[in-house]
């Protein structure tokens, strides 16, 4: 039998087969010449194509192929077929299409490549699109439509003859065939960003082995742009997810509001007064978010999917040389940056451990003055939090845990996976010493609460100017001092970027009450979902630490607050039910990531809720009667429940 060592060399290697197969497949689909294919320039969407004149909008698109390099420009270069303006350089992603509403317009669509195209998107919205355009070979055509109601919608194409942009095969040199429309209000303009998520994929089998990436606006962490704001900025991001996944967009150290929600042929635009609040917020395959939020606390941040595969440093291209050297450059792992690294003083030139799909933020001082903080209220309250090694658990393989101790005394449930709920209140500071009991570093972020930047979590990167957040070494310990600035309910788990950690332990509810209130675990119940282990379809799915929960007990009449909890790392689609049989019963939704939602949505509604990774929930729930009920949590990938009876007497 092969050695360890041995195996991952026979991997790597059929892995590098793999690669230079679907790359000689692309080369001869894309009909390679002996002359070299056009530099792909990465586009900000920051600039709109084409030619606005009056009503009347023209653009001139090329369907054609390039070396795309998504790591910079010493990075990788893969081939890929992209958009282009006519007589410009090609882009990734397609040219921003922006006009104003009441416009008509006309573009030409030259196809460049060696097989037809079909350009779906350019149509009136609402929607929905239909037949697209057919481009044949070498041929152009011309397309006009009245752009329709404002919105953020996009257009994409497809050499394969694929019916939906995300089925147009995986790996594909297609994968980059996308851009965003954006259709703004007659008269007026909100300056705002434009993003596009994607994703390329070279070898499917082995994409989380470090053969794939998630890009936005055409680059992976750490070359993705890097963005700035004074504090009391007004920041509004347009999302659109063209990357064949779903996505939990996780926002670090402050709220943002959820103005609209679109599918690429409809929107949602949202009055002010029901924008819910959220830091992480699901982007579904092919729809789009626009969100907007002012920055109020100085330092360095980041917003990144909260899916832990989709930002490790597995997202790093690998690199392959081969014999015509036509496709070459691909990164070699021993070369890429270290898993933690932060060597630049500013802490926002290396790659803090991650890559693919993150951004950085850096928050510089006002010049007018922002929103004084709360005042603090009350004694510092001091606690220590101890992560550490545990045994194999009945029932779940998790080899990590935390104790929580105050005073010299562990909380309930100290040494448990998932860690014991840490119970604060609002506005009174506190200081948790983090003890690192582990034999490898670690980083604790505190998710959805609003504190400074140093404090965050992040280990490498958070900070002001020269401080940087350092990781916790085996042994070390670093102190997080914050104030809640309001109650709800919260996350703190580990922000080492690899599946190991935080599959196996590291995690547990953060539960922040209004000043005068007990935390009673009687009439507050935590769900908290988790995963028991690094195989999303092969490891159980997790109810507070265990795959076969404890019966729960109600009393008729009462009135109970469920705090539902998605910590898993790549579980998106988490479905959550109270159930009474089959049917499912009504409860009273009431807050979300930790905000309270605002009066337009907090109603009585059937109890199914999905909570998607890194997103919280809060639910009043009243049973006049005696009964049995179950509480269901399912996940859809696999058809697989989690079932905890609820008895209510």
């Amino acid at each position: 039998m092969a050695t360890p060592a041995r195996l991952r060399l026979l991997l790597f290697a059929a892995a590098i087969c793999g690669v230079a197969g679907v790359a000689a497949t692309t080369r001869a689909r894309l009909g390679a010449a002996s002359a070299a294919p056009p530099d792909v320039i990465a586009n900000e969407n920051k600039t709109p194509a084409g030619r606005l004149q009056g009503t009347t909008f023209e653009l001139a698109l090329d369907v054609t192929s390039g070396f795309w390099r998504p790591e910079g420009e010493a990075g990788p270069k893969l081939l890929v077929h992209v958009f282009g303006e006519q007589g410009k350089a090609p882009q990734n992603p397609a040219p921003l299409i922006r006009v104003p509403e009441g416009t008509t317009a006309h573009v030409t669509i030259h196809n460049s490549l060696k097989e037809q195209v079909v350009v779906h998107g350019l149509y009136t919205r609402p929607g929905p699109d239909t037949a697209g355009v057919s481009v044949p070979a070498g041929e152009s055509r011309d397309v006009a439509f009245q752009v329709g109601a404002p919105g953020t919608y996009y257009y994409w194409a497809t050499s394969t003859g694929a019916k939906d942009y995300d089925s147009r095969g995986d790996p594909s040199p297609d994968s980059q065939l996308g851009g965003a429309i954006v259709v703004d209000p007659a008269g007026r303009s909100t300056p705002d960003r434009v993003f596009v998520i994607a994703l390329i994929n070279i070898d499917p089998d082995q994409f989380h082995d470090g053969l794939g990436t998630f890009v936005i606006n055409g680059r992976s962490w750490p070359y993705t742009e890097r963005l700035t704001y004074r504090a009391g900025d007004h920041a509004r991001w347009r999302w659109i997810n063209l990357s064949a996944a779903d996505h939990p967009m996780h926002l670090h150290g402050a709220y943002f509001n959820v103005v609209a929600t679109g599918d690429g042929d409809h929107e949602e635009t949202y009055a002010p007064d029901a924008q819910r609040k959220s830091v992480t917020e699901l982007v579904e395959d092919g729809h789009t978010l626009t969100l907007d939020w002012v920055p109020q606390e100085v330092g360095r941040w980041l917003f990144h999917c909260h899916l832990l595969p989709h930002f490790t440093p597995d997202n790093q291209l690998p690199r392959v040389t081969y014999p015509d050297g036509f496709d070459t450059d691909y990164r070699d792992n021993a070369a890429a940056p270290s898993s933690h690294d932060h060597s630049s003083p500013d802490g926002m030139t290396g790659s803090a451990g991650m890559a693919g799909l993150v951004m950085g933020i850096t928050i510089l001082p006002g010049t007018a003055p922002t929103a004084p903080a709360p005042p603090t209220i009350g004694s510092v309250r001091k606690l220590e939090l101890v992560a550490q090694a545990r045994p194999h658990g009945a029932g779940n393989t998790a080899t990590m845990g935390f104790a929580v101790r105050e005073g010299g005394r562990d909380l309930p449930a100290s040494g448990q996976m998932p860690g014991p709920p840490i119970v604060l209140t609002e506005r009174q500071p506190v200081e948790i010493s983090i003890v690192n009991r582990l034999q490898k570093p670690t980083a604790i972020h505190w998710h959805g609460i609003e504190l400074e930047s140093y404090y965050d979590g992040v280990a490498g990167l958070g900070g002001v100017g020269r401080q940087v957040t350092p990781p916790i070494s085996p042994g070390g310990t670093f102190v997080a001092k914050f104030a809640p600035s309001h109650a709800g309910t919260f996350i703190y788990h580990t922000h080492w970027h690899d599946l190991d950690q935080l599959t196996k332990g590291l995690y547990g509810p953060l539960v922040v009450l209004p000043r005068g209130q007990t935390f009673d675990p009687e009439t507050d119940k935590i769900v908290l979902i988790s995963i028991d282990g690094p195989k999303e379809s092969e490891d159980d799915v997790l109810v507070n630490g265990t795959k076969a929960p404890e019966p729960m007990h109600l009393r008729a009449g009462t009135t109970y607050r469920f705090r539902l909890i998605n910590i898993t790392a790549d579980n998106p689609g988490m479905m959550v039910s109270l159930l009474s049989g089959d049917t499912p019963l009504m409860w009273r939704a009431i807050a979300k990531d930790g905000a309270d939602l605002p009066e337009s949505q907090r109603h009585d509604a059937p109890a199914v809720q999905r909570v998607s990774v890194g997103e919280t929930y809060d639910f009043e729930f009243v049973r006049e009667r005696a009964g049995s009920l179950t509480l269901d949590v399912f996940r859809p990938a696999d058809k697989r429940h989690v079932v905890t009876s609820v008895d209510v007497r």
